[in-house]
């Protein structure tokens, strides 16, 4: 039972590998989707420019393309944006796949074109942007962007499977102690937050308050790590502003719950002389308020946005290492290399999420705690 257990594991795992491998190949084996000029992505420079470009965010998923015809396949996600002239809403297949193209998209005598993943509004009589000799608009201005892009899909599939599975698990503790079905994967996973992260971290008498913002934190951090492993193109806790999102709600918690003895040892530390109690208040406000939030999300941004980067660098070499090995001596070893990291890359996705999880429960443990004075 536990060699068929670990057999299809590692079937998924190879599955996973071989599919995300065939993707990003066939990605690299295209047009470059940033020049717009028809170019094959076949030198260092267009392979550094495609990958920063891939981990970047956008407004729709870009599949692959016909070398013969030119064609794009995607699934286009709505573009919502505020104009000069109100709220404006549509598919973002308006603007076509090549983001340099400066396609423009009339709504309501508004002119709206995209560039580099940016929407701009053009000034009345303008048909394309302008820019100055530091390369900013000069007939054109950004506006206020709320589309449902390729990271807001990701977090809003991420809730829904969230959803699902703890109302599976609710309904599989109505029926008994026990729960049945998909409740049974995600009640170890409960369990192990509650007595390995929350309650040495909290204590006992205060860890019940936190466990839902703890358990949506690893949840949430953890399945989207792992639709960044998917060939979909996922990059969604490698936005820096997605983790410092979550590292600002984590600090708005522990500052909001912290206690008066933590407020008073804060402010005012005991023990230590008066002249040097402000300069350490200061200190201690910086940590809390700058330091810490900072460390949450620069690592888990920095990790995950790594991790990704390795992958595609170590695919890219069947393209670079191909006149010198030789096309099938270049693809197996850049296969290899990258099924390698990616196993790791599985380990890493459930690893920041544990981190992440266990460094907030840690700051609220130190907000909350009561101290014994003698």
């Amino acid at each position: 039972m536990m060699v068929a257990k670990k057999s299809i594991k590692l079937i998924a795992v190879l599955v996973l590998m071989v599919t995300s491998f065939s993707s990003l190949a066939n990605e690299g084996d295209h047009k470059q989707e940033t020049h717009g000029k028809g170019e094959l992505v076949d030198s260092p420079e267009e392979i550094r420019e495609y990958i920063a470009h891939h981990l970047k965010d956008s407004h729709d998923f870009h599949f692959f393309t016909d070398n013969a015809s030119g064609t794009h396949f995607s699934f286009p996600l709505p573009v919502i944006v505020w104009t000069s002239n109100g709220l404006k809403a549509f598919m973002s297949s308006e603007f076509h796949h090549d983001d340099n193209a400066q396609v423009i998209v009339e709504k309501d005598e508004v002119s709206l074109v995209k560039l580099h993943s940016k929407i701009y509004e053009l000034e009345a009589g303008a048909s394309s942007i302008d820019f100055d000799e530091a390369h900013h608009p000069t007939n054109a201005h950004k506006v206020l962007d709320f589309s449902i892009t390729k990271s807001v899909f990701g977090m809003l599939l991420a809730g829904f499977l969230m959803l699902l599975g703890f109302t599976a698990l609710a309904r599989g503790y109505k029926k008994g102690a026990i729960p049945t079905g998909f409740g049974r994967v995600l009640e170890p996973l409960v369990i192990y937050v509650r007595d390995e992260i929350a309650r040495p971290n909290i204590g006992e008498k205060k860890y019940r308050k936190f466990m839902g913002f703890l358990l949506t934190v690893f949840f949430f951090i953890w399945i989207l790590n792992l639709l960044g492993l998917t060939p979909i193109g996922f990059n969604v806790t490698g936005q820096i502003a997605v983790t410092a999102c979550l590292a600002v709600f984590t600090m708005v918690i522990y500052m909001v719950s912290a206690s008066k003895d933590f407020w008073k040892h804060t402010l005012w530390m005991p023990g230590v002389p008066v002249i040097l109690r402000p300069i350490l208040a200061v200190i201690e406000l910086v940590g809390f308020v700058l330091i810490k939030p900072f460390s949450l999300l620069v690592r888990l941004f920095a990790n995950m946005t790594a991790g990704h980067f390795v992958v595609m660098s170590l695919i890219a070499l069947m393209i670079t290492m191909k006149q010198a090995f030789g096309p099938v001596a270049s693809t197996g070893m850049s296969l290899v290399l990258a099924l390698f990291i990616s196993v790791i890359e599985i380990l890493v996705a459930f690893l920041q999420a544990f981190i992440f999880t266990m460094l907030s429960s840690l700051f609220i443990g130190m907000a909350v705690e009561e101290h014994d004075h003698h």
